[in-house]
């Protein structure tokens, strides 16, 4: 039971996703997964900011 006896839907989450381009979906640059959620960064070689894929959030490009 949610707070004070009812049970709420939580229709806000993922709503950020909707205003990205793509629904924030794309090919991850580094393990070139397709069609996948692109919601974390990492460095590039030349030091650059790239939007990778929960997989390869902690990696760096090389």
């Amino acid at each position: 039971m949610g707070k004070g006896g009812i049970d709420m839907s939580k229709n806000k989450r993922g709503k950020a996703l909707w205003r990205m381009p793509s629904r924030g979906r794309g090919t991850c640059p580094l393990c070139g997964s397709t069609r996948i959620k692109l919601l974390y960064f990492a460095k590039g070689s030349q030091g650059e900011k790239l939007s990778v894929c929960k997989k390869c959030q902690g990696k760096q490009a090389g």
